[in-house]
């Protein structure tokens, strides 16, 4: 955390050795990353706004005189950042939320900026390992696509209040606290925001680390069907209605007739890919490969998959892989 070391004074003054105090804000990176994203729906968003919060706690811990516990004060650090940031941003969503469902010959059309999407983020950026399970299921549910772009409708305070009291399980009088407001307010916002949440489909996914047997074995028919391009077998995998979506285009699939046209047609490229396995808000992800020119394989999309009764609902294709492979660890070039 290069940024932290410039400015040693401030700890020092506060009683605390710089070493020390490093280390104590290192330790709610992972949680404040979580709540970040869940406030801004976009991985990289998140990072420079628990970035700045750490700096934002590091210049001013003279100012902090231990009357609220180092993370209360943390998440109204992290809270104002976020609020800042998404006044002037607009709403994240995903295909589904801008359009009906288009058909296979549908033209593509042009790629819309990348603040219009919600964006995948590695579950080791956001979900603790070990600790108690309850926990960690929670992480995961609350990092879901569909739970995050749920989010994004709500009003910036208002979603504060959500995740705070519903996924964070504060107390509203502490939130009342962390945005100065009362207990009253807190209550009302949190009621507004129950009710915009509970017209919005949130998904119905297991989290990753809970896949049973026969979800393994879902997943493993799937990157069979889909490395053999055999769109028989791959749609025998998805629901009905699943959905098959494009980011940073805003063309989505529902049937699985249209489905199949676009893989043998405009996107029949995909066909001899290869795909290896990772994990993206809190649901099975794969690095998608395709054939490339000269040998090897080049990357294609980052595929995120949500599951229901044992089908797979919906996969988002992240197209941007310069952008998401390096987030996720993935190479950017299968040799041959």
């Amino acid at each position: 955390m290069t940024e932290l070391a410039l400015d040693r004074t401030a700890a020092s003054t506060a009683g605390i050795e710089p070493v020390e105090l490093e280390t104590r804000l290192e330790q709610y990176r992972q949680e404040l990353t979580a709540y970040c994203y869940r406030m801004l729906g976009s991985a990289f968003e998140a990072e420079d706004a628990v970035q700045e919060t750490l700096v934002r706690a590091w210049r001013g811990i003279d100012g902090f005189e231990g009357r609220a516990a180092l993370r209360s004060w943390l998440y109204r650090i992290a809270t104002n950042v976020c609020l800042s940031m998404l006044g002037a941003s607009q709403r994240r969503a995903r295909p589904m939320d801008l359009q009906p469902a288009s058909t296979a010959s549908t033209p593509l059309g042009q790629a819309l900026p990348e603040a219009t999407w919600v964006e995948p983020m590695p579950d080791a950026r956001v979900v603790p390992t070990g600790g108690d399970p309850a926990d960690v299921a929670i992480a995961r549910e609350s990092v879901r696509l569909a739970f995050i772009t749920a989010l994004q409708r709500l009003p910036p305070r208002q979603r504060a209040v959500l995740i705070l009291r519903e996924v964070l399980r504060w107390r509203a009088q502490e939130v009342a606290e962390l945005l100065d407001t009362s207990v009253a307010s807190v209550n009302s916002a949190l009621q507004r925001a129950r009710a915009t949440l509970s017209a919005a489909d949130t998904g119905h996914a297991p989290p990753a680390d809970a896949l049973d047997a026969e979800h393994q074995a879902l997943l493993a028919r799937y990157v069979d069907a889909f490395e053999r391009y055999d769109m028989d077998s791959l749609t025998a995998l998805l629901r009905q209605d699943a959905t098959w979506n494009m980011p940073p285009f805003d063309l989505w699939l529902q049937t699985h007739d249209d489905i199949v046209q676009w893989c043998l047609g405009p996107g029949i490229g995909c066909q001899g890919s290869r795909l290896i396995a990772t994990t993206a808000n809190g649901s099975p992800a794969f690095g998608q490969y395709k054939p490339a020119a000269d040998g090897g394989h080049e990357p294609w999309s980052l595929q995120v998959l949500e599951l229901s009764g044992g089908q797979i609902a919906g996969i988002t294709f992240f197209l941007d892989t310069q952008k998401f492979f390096p987030l996720f660890g993935l190479p950017l070039r299968l040799e041959a």
